[in-house]
């Protein structure tokens, strides 16, 4: 196989200084790999690495091939185009000053003329049809968003690509655009997700974890169930070397005890025989000839028990869990949060996009909003926070509302994780924020990451410390796409504390 990307040692680090993986040695090629683990250990430091983007701490970094990468959560500039999106803004301005008889020099050669219909196939394979190149990025939803990224990447057609959470934001029928992109796609392709149904499409595993990483051969299924065996056989090993020890110092004591007990007998016997002092004194020596070779002997058992039980930890990955209680909101039974009344919206140039939309939520109570992607959900709830006005009806806001979306957007990228929670909020002191954030993982140093170099998974953890955590938690919580930057053992058990939100 032809090598696309070549790991040699490769090692990085974080923001903070913090090893995420060292002495890294891998190499990627024509299949699909799917590269998981927890957040924070450094998937989407070894995207950006691959990339040129940051620089590896140490160790080699070859890549021979053309890279496309998907970004975990893209992010249109203010006033881009969907042509931007694509990477196609430049080559349609070429096309229309031809066709408008202002060309500038090497226009016409530079030109493709194909570019149109390669742009509204790709636009259509990934379910954005019909959509105008020119149409304002900021009216895309991020599904919409994430589609438009797609099919920047089969207009490009790299030969590798590199793809961070590429099912986030998407509905039903976006993901299966995502399958069958790589089930299509002949070059590389390194897939950071948690999305079960994509990895078990992929050609192996890579498993990252802060132990080094392993490598799978298949998909998914075959992964977790290896994954599953080897952690208990680990932890096999590591109670049975536990248990080796124990017994080991429980044996070396009771030799002790006997020792001691015979020594004192025979101190006891020696006035009451009537035998020369020489004889008295070579018994004496070879018994302490006989206990420092019994010593040593077991100083050596004890050493190699010991051993043993430390490699065996060395093969067990220590995990911190999220651990912490949440606030009572306060909110009285029955009184409206947020209440819309025959609301619609559509866009200045007249597009609509919602219509005589009616519902409320009162008290503590939780509602679930679902709809394919472009159906307006991110809409409404720009609505319901007033970011955008609604074209018609009235919305009523009862309480103070915190958003967490998709992009974390509450967070200033260029400012530190402890100077973002102190902004949100202001009462509270350093010693607060800093314990708030530990809650949340963010110990000592990790609070000064800026929250810009932090992982999806680090920013909506930072994010919910923020909203959560503060003097006066908030009486309505807006949830967009939660789960997006979740790994998989963090989505597993995140089912299980939305629920007692």
């Amino acid at each position: 196989m032809t090598f696309l990307i070549s790991l040699d040692g490769l090692s990085c680090s974080g923001p903070d200084r913090r090893v995420l993986f060292e002495n890294l040695t891998r190499a990627f090629g024509r299949e699909r790999t799917g590269l998981v683990g927890r957040n924070g250990v450094g998937k989407t430091t070894l995207i950006r690495a691959i990339r040129g983007e940051i620089a590896p701490a140490a160790g080699a970094l070859t890549v021979a091939a053309r890279l496309g990468a998907l970004r975990q959560t893209p992010s249109p500039p203010q006033g881009a185009k969907l042509a931007d999106l694509l990477g196609v803004a430049d080559e349609f301005a070429r096309l229309r000053r031809l066709e408008a008889g202002g060309g500038r020099a090497g226009d016409l050669e530079a030109a493709a003329w194909d570019l149109p219909q390669r742009t509204g196939s790709a636009l259509a394979e990934v379910g954005l049809d019909g959509v105008a190149v020119d149409r304002a990025a900021e009216t895309l939803s991020g599904g919409e968003a994430t589609r438009a990224a797609l099919a920047a990447l089969l207009i490009a057609a790299p030969d590798f690509i590199l793809m961070d959470e590429p099912t986030n934001n998407l509905d039903a029928e976006g993901r299966a655009a995502v399958t069958e992109l790589l089930d299509a796609w002949r070059g590389g392709a390194l897939v950071v997700s948690h999305d079960r149904a994509l990895l078990r499409r992929m050609d192996r595993i890579v498993d990252l974890t802060s132990l080094g990483a392993v490598v799978y051969g298949g998909g998914y299924d075959l992964y977790a169930e290896r994954k599953a065996e080897a952690e208990a056989a680990a932890e096999r090993q590591l109670a049975s070397a536990g248990r080796t020890l124990a017994r080991t110092e429980r044996d070396l004591q009771l030799a002790q005890e006997r020792k001691a007990r015979r020594d004192g007998a025979g101190k006891r016997s020696r006035p009451k025989r009537d035998m020369p002092k020489s004889w008295f004194d070579g018994q004496a020596e070879r018994a302490q000839n006989t206990a420092a070779r019994q010593s040593g002997l077991a100083e050596r058992l004890r050493e190699a028990a010991e051993r043993d039980l430390a490699e065996a930890r060395a093969r067990i990955e220590r995990v911190r869990r999220l651990d912490f209680a949440l606030p009572p909101s306060g909110l009285p039974a029955g009184k409206v949060a947020l209440a819309f009344e025959d609301v619609g919206f559509a866009w200045p140039d007249g597009t609509p996009v919602l219509s005589g939309l009616t519902f409320r939520i009162a008290g503590p109570e939780r509602l679930a909003l679902t709809g394919a992607n472009g159906a307006g959900k991110t809409t409404l709830i720009r609505l319901a926070t007033g970011q955008l006005a609604p074209s018609a009806g009235r919305i009523r806001r009862g309480v103070a509302a915190v958003l967490l979306d998709q992009r974390t957007a509450l967070l200033d990228d260029g400012a530190t994780l402890l100077a973002n929670f102190r902004r949100l909020n202001p009462a509270c002191g350093d010693n607060a924020a800093h314990a708030a954030l530990a809650r949340f993982l963010f110990r000592n140093d990790a609070a000064q990451t800026l929250a810009g170099a932090a992982s999806g998974g680090e920013r909506l953890r930072a994010a919910l410390a923020c909203a959560l955590m503060g003097e006066w938690p908030p009486q309505l919580i807006i949830l967009d796409e939660p789960t997006n930057h979740l790994d998989l053992e963090e989505h597993r058990r995140g089912r299980g504390r939305a629920r007692r939100l």
